[in-house]
């Protein structure tokens, strides 16, 4: 492709051009980046010198004393529990195991052995009991309360379907002398 000799300086320029823009925004990007490297330093000294402290004193003057109190508590519970749930621990589990060692003595599993015991007699209910005819009881009244309910609902909504099909006018009645009655008559109003 041949170009012109005007084309080829245009195209030179342009390239400077190019050429210098580019090294600008390396430029700029590298300022960018030694400013955000002196905010972040900054920041890290701000942290340091005001927030820490902040929190620290924070801390100290609101979760700290709680904390404390919580330990002490805690520390109260564990000495109460020391004090009178473990000695009852302790003697039931020791009544347990003295229970465990008459059993295992022989004169014990001897007496047992001589003694004949029989086996105690169980006797089967035969049909249902009260409790079957309470709960059959509640289940009727449940069911009559709901149906109760649902006959009022359906009711009530009755009583709102009134059809919309006249207006209904109250126009008092003609009288020849021309004084009024103290009735009056219906008169439907057709809608146009």
């Amino acid at each position: 492709m041949s170009l012109s000799r005007k084309r080829r300086k245009e195209l030179d320029r342009l390239r400077k051009h190019a050429d210098e823009l580019w090294s600008q925004q390396q430029d700029v990007l590298d300022r960018a980046g030694l400013v955000a490297r002196e905010a972040a330093r900054q920041a890290s000294v701000l942290t340091r010198e005001e927030v820490v402290p902040r929190v620290m004193n924070s801390y100290d003057q609101y979760v700290k004393p709680h904390v404390a109190t919580t330990q002490d508590i805690a520390g109260g519970i564990g000495h109460r529990v020391a004090a009178t749930a473990l000695p009852a621990v302790g003697t039931a589990l020791g009544a347990v195991m003295s229970i465990g060692d008459v059993a295992k003595d022989a004169r014990v599993r001897a007496a047992l052995s001589r003694m004949h015991l029989q086996k105690p007699v169980v006797v089967e209910k035969k049909g249902p009991g009260i409790g079957t005819f309470v709960a059959l009881g509640a289940a009727v009244v449940a069911a009559v309360g709901v149906g109760y309910a649902i006959w009022q609902t359906f009711k009530a909504d009755d009583e709102l379907w009134v059809a919309e099909d006249d207006e209904v006018v109250l126009t008092p009645p003609a009288t020849a002398g021309g004084a009024s009655s103290a009735t009056a008559t219906v008169t439907p109003v057709e809608e146009s």
